[in-house]
């Protein structure tokens, strides 16, 4: 479903000073409702840095003047909780809203309606963070408890019925969702009668699941009833009629042209009146008429379209760039400038999708008092501001028009205007004033032209990017550039990845020879040809490859691309990986986390190097049962190739459940081996490297990391997801017996942004530190973007769990070549070291794929 039409989850704003307080005056009680209809009104504009302190002041004061038990003080509570988790601040929340359930069941009892209304606000704080199953008991629980107490027919059990399919939908559960839909619908139908508005959002809400089912002939009928009852009860431009518009456009998009066109376009007329042309809601309308003038062979129709989307930051990557291919093909925009503004939609996009890791960052400095931290400040002010606007402005169009204040729509839509004004003055200060942290945080779209004066002349960038319809392919080097569509889409490419990392498990490679479980080399072909083929001419002469991917293209280790169909799919015996034409033998590969990245790295890093060789962190220590020497002797075995938990199974909010994630993460003692190794080689004293309960959060932070050129990881990537942003791209290091702010244990990105480097190059052999367990993770637009604002110039990360002496031999190949000769730069050395080990016949497994190519380089692999 693209946008389908939802009941909100009930938020429950109490007030307070209600019937039953006995222990305050008159005076006091007003006073409190007074207060805390303050707090309300300041949520509902978006201030919600004004209102926190005041509801904090106001819980202290209930708590003061009542105790811990009172009915008041479960309603301050439940208020400050329910702030907190509009600004995202759930792990503040969560506690909050516990507090006031116990509380609220004490005084009204388990089975209450308040305790019903209070058990759905925390379950929608953990569907919010995905916690599904955590969620789902919630739901029923608040639903069984207004079913007993307030009967089966009543509209709040309607209400639950319909929070608790929505809960379903989200799982794509539909078997589960449509009964609930159902009950939900009978009873609004008998209260409110057969063409109230919540029928109609009900039905568009079942018809949206027979959609997704392919049932036309049952989605139709309740699509079109949801759209006449809307019509008729709210109005011909109400935006509940633009979302029946565009769903039933959808419904008939591929079946019935004409009707769809109709359709999208009266939905987006029909958004741009009610909510003007510069909100969220018109310009998903306008991504999916563009969309559908694309397909159906209107390019010169689409184009304006999506020009106006990309110039408004409001492009989907799955509209304009068919727009923009279909206008380029058919001569509508010459060349350069279509690539051009495909580059700055496709960078725009991979922006915004790497937004979490700088926003961590962002809080943190907006908790300062100098002039970067006012700026930030003032920043999220307005942008929350803007977002709690653009929901009243919603709400308040949304109201039948005999209760609509024209004046308020008036001053609100004033008031988004003089933010739309404002906030691109404050980027530009920011820009000016602060260029490291605006090229982090907003980095400006880079042109072809400006990509080519960065490239040398034996250098190629490769831009690639996945959609949910097809993909590109934009090739420069510094004399061309060329752009091809891919078609394959996201979903596609996801699978296709997950099958060519199969056979790259070392625990599985053994001594078998032939075996179907063992590394694809004609797959490895077909892909190559998939997403380079398309550019061959191109980029084949060029001897660097600089790689921009996106989406499950991440994980795609692209040094393992075959360039040339091989002999035989899977060689009779390890040896003959050998022999195959690995994109390694031909360029050396580094990886970017974005365009805009390529600049950064060139124009702006520092230059200056550290004066020590190197520091290391490795064989941190998780549980501390396992503490003493002889356990960790008896595990030394297990280390690296076993199989951990997803990383978003372990994340509480922004918290971490650090029992399960003590248990869940195995010891990783051969990293120690690995680290003592490059030490060596490398002359670096023992003070500094740190092991096991040495290799802690406190020390990393504490340690002069800009002394040393190179900073060592090993240890685990906790990269699999970003969690609806309440979760950042990690690195595990000690877990401490009691976490602190300082030091829990994990090293997010937002905290390795603050860290102090002048590295040549990071390190991090840990598990999966480039995508994770998930095609398409954020670890190279969180935890690498990171690590360059700190001061990195270069990552060497790996893309699956490494044999130990696979890790040492590579890394340490790596750093002898670059000393010997620093002018072939890092990419290159690290391709020295790959095809020294690939070639090395001492024993039949150098040659497998799964020993030697784990690691990539992101960043720069240039000698600059």
């Amino acid at each position: 479903m693209k946008s389908p039409n939802r009941f909100a989850l009930t938020v429950w704003l109490a007030l307070i000073g209600g019937v039953g307080v006995t222990t305050a005056s008159s005076a006091q009680k007003a006073d409190a409702a007074a207060r805390s209809a303050e707090i309300a009104e300041l949520s509902r504009a978006g201030k919600y840095s004004e209102a926190i302190p005041l509801a904090q002041r106001l819980l202290a004061d209930m708590e003061r003047a009542h105790g811990p038990d009172h009915r008041d003080v479960a309603a301050s509570l439940n208020n400050l909780a329910l702030l907190y988790g509009s600004q995202g601040r759930d792990a503040e929340a969560e506690p909050l809203l516990k507090r006031s359930i116990a509380l609220v069941e004490r005084l009204h009892g388990a089975g209450s309606p308040e305790a019903a209304h209070q058990l759905n606000n925390l379950a929608a704080l953990y569907q919010r963070q995905q916690r599904y199953a955590e969620a789902e008991p919630l739901f029923k629980r608040s639903l069984a408890i207004r079913e007993k107490t307030l009967g089966p027919g009543h509209p709040d059990v309607a209400q639950s019925l319909n929070n608790l399919a929505t809960h379903y939908e989200k799982q794509e559960r539909h078997a589960d969702s449509e009964p609930l839909f159902r009950r939900a619908l009978a009873i609004y139908e008998k209260v409110g009668g057969p063409e109230h508005p919540a029928v109609a959002t009900v039905l568009n809400n079942l018809g949206q699941v027979a959609k997704v089912g392919d049932r036309f002939a049952v989605a139709e009928p309740l699509i079109k009833r949801s759209l006449a009852i809307r019509e008729k009860v709210l109005g011909p431009d109400h935006p509940d009629v633009a979302r029946s518009l565009n769903n039933l456009a959808e419904l008939y998009d591929g079946r019935r042209t004409r009707d769809a066109e109709k359709l999208f376009e009266r939905a987006l007329a029909v958004r741009e009146r009610a909510v003007g042309p510069d909100h969220p809601d018109t310009a998903r309308s306008m991504n999916n008429l563009a969309a559908f003038y694309a397909e159906t062979g209107y390019p010169e129709k689409a184009l304006p379209l999506a020009q106006r989307l990309i110039a408004s930051g409001r492009g989907e990557l799955r509209a304009v760039l068919p727009v923009l291919a279909d206008a380029e093909r058919n001569q509508l925009i010459p060349t350069e400038p279509a690539i051009d503004t495909m580059l700055h939609a496709i960078q725009r996009g991979a922006q915004s999708s790497a937004a979490s890791a700088v926003n961590k960052l962002a809080v943190r400095l907006a908790a300062g008092t100098d002039r970067l931290a006012e700026l930030v400040r003032r920043d999220q002010d307005l942008a929350a501001e803007a977002e709690a606007l653009d929901k009243a402005l919603v709400a308040a169009v949304s109201r039948e028009r005999s209760k609509r204040d024209l004046a308020a729509v008036q001053r609100t839509r004033a008031r988004l205007a003089t933010i739309s004004s404002e906030r691109p003055s404050l980027q530009k200060t920011l820009s000016t004033e602060f260029p490291d942290y605006a090229a982090l945080s907003n980095p400006l779209p880079l042109t072809v032209k400006e990509i080519q004066s960065l490239l040398s002349g034996d250098e190629a960038m490769v831009l690639l990017t996945t959609t949910i319809k097809e993909s590109y392919v934009i090739a420069i080097t510094r004399e061309s550039f060329d752009w091809k569509p891919i078609p394959r889409a996201t979903e596609g490419l996801s699978q296709e990845i997950a099958e060519f990392r199969r056979g790259l498990n070392i625990a599985d490679v053994g001594d078998a020879t032939g075996k179907s479980g063992l590394f694809d080399l004609a797959r490895a072909n077909r892909l190559y040809k998939t997403l380079l083929g398309p550019v061959e001419s191109l980029v084949k002469d060029k001897r660097s490859l600089l790689i921009v991917p996106s989406g499950p293209l991440t994980a795609l280790p692209f040094q393992l691309l075959v360039t040339a169909e091989p002999s035989a799919a899977i060689p009779e015996k390890l040896d003959g990986y050998r022999e195959a034409a690995w994109l390694i033998k031909r360029h050396a590969v580094s990886v970017l986390p974005s365009v805009a990245s390529l600049k950064s790295l060139r124009a702006f890093a520092r230059r200056d190097h550290g004066i020590k060789p190197m520091t290391g962190f490795g064989d941190p220590l998780f549980d501390p049962s396992q503490s003493g020497g002889d356990k960790r002797a008896a595990i030394k075995s297990a280390a690296r190739g076993a199989v951990t938990g997803a990383y978003t199974d372990f994340w509480r909010g922004a918290g971490v459940d650090r029992l399960r994630l003590a248990q869940a993460l195995p010891q990783l003692p051969d990293t120690a081996d690995e680290l003592n190794a490059v030490a060596k080689n490398l002359g670096v004293a023992a003070a500094d490297i740190h092991l096991g309960a040495d290799a802690s959060e406190t020390n990393v932070k504490r340690a002069p990391l800009s002394d040393y050129s190179i900073v060592y990881f090993a240890t685990h990537g906790l990269v699999a997801g970003d969690v609806k942003g309440l979760a950042e791209p990690s690195l595990a290091l000690s877990l401490p017996r009691l976490p602190t702010e300082l030091d829990d244990g994990l090293l997010t990105a937002s905290e390795v942004a603050q860290l102090k480097l002048n590295a040549v190059w990071v390190v991090l052999s840990a598990c999966n530190t480039i995508a994770g367990d998930k095609p398409g993770a954020e670890a190279l637009s969180g935890l690498a973007r990171s690590f360059f604002y700190a001061g990195a110039r270069a990552l060497l990360v790996s893309h699956w769990a490494v044999d130990s002496e696979a890790a040492t031999r590579l890394t340490t190949a790596t750093f002898d070549r670059l000393k010997s000769d620093p002018k072939i730069g890092r990419a290159e050395a690290l391709r020295q070291a790959m095809l020294f080990y690939l070639g090395d016949s001492a024993s039949p497994k150098n040659a497998y794929p799964a020993f030697w190519g784990p690691f990539a380089l992101i960043g720069e692999g240039a000698a600059r």
